[in-house]
């Protein structure tokens, strides 16, 4: 069965709109679009080009949009993107021009993807994707990448649908300019209990 991972930059508060440029995503007057810029250094290199390994794809429609316009233009810098089946979860497109291109609109149709054969689905933006993954426990693995700064607003990883889920830490690592690169696998249920006894 493939895994679904969900690749994200986020604030400390969260937010993942926009990270990588001033004009990205500037829906609902969002202001700091490119805020992950001042952050790179040689680990966090180290750790994009491992996660630019060539795989398949699971976009929202508005990422969609945006990589479309980019990407095929710009694949000496991510080949795979190009290569790679992308498919857009969307109810109202139904074509593009970009290669390897396909459109679902059912939770049922992302379900069916999972158990087919190919190489791992990763999600990539999609605040509104991610989160109706996370509401149907269909996100197998997190890799974060926390920034040391705090946004106020935009478009969050996590709602308030999330269904409740335990997590594994599986790799981490700080990078020098304070970001936190974190891997997570799914655990199953969450377990609790009473600190106090």
């Amino acid at each position: 069965m493939r895994k679904i991972i969900v690749l994200s930059m986020i604030s400390l508060d969260g937010v993942l709109q926009a990270p990588g440029g001033p004009k990205e995503d500037e829906s609902n007057g969002f202001q700091y679009g490119g805020w992950t810029a001042p952050f790179g250094d040689e680990e966090f290199n180290k750790a994009m080009m491992e996660e630019l390994k060539p795989a398949d794809y699971l976009l929202g429609r508005k990422t969609f949009e945006i990589w479309e316009n980019y990407w095929p233009e710009h694949s000496d810098f991510w080949p795979g993107i190009n290569e790679g089946n992308k498919y857009v979860f969307s109810s109202t497109r139904k074509t593009s021009d970009w290669k390897n291109s396909n459109f679902i609109d059912a939770v049922s149709s992302i379900e069916k993807l999972k158990t087919e054969p190919g190489r791992d689905i990763q999600v990539w933006g999609s605040s509104e994707l991610i989160h109706l993954l996370l509401e149907h426990k269909l996100v197998d693995e997190i890799r974060l990448k926390i920034y040391p700064i705090i946004l106020g607003k935009g478009k969050k990883l996590f709602d308030d649908n999330s269904n409740p889920s335990a997590f594994d830490l599986t790799q981490s690592t700080v990078t020098t300019k304070g970001v936190i690169l974190a891997n997570y696998k799914r655990a199953g249920n969450i377990n609790t209990g009473d600190v106090t006894v």
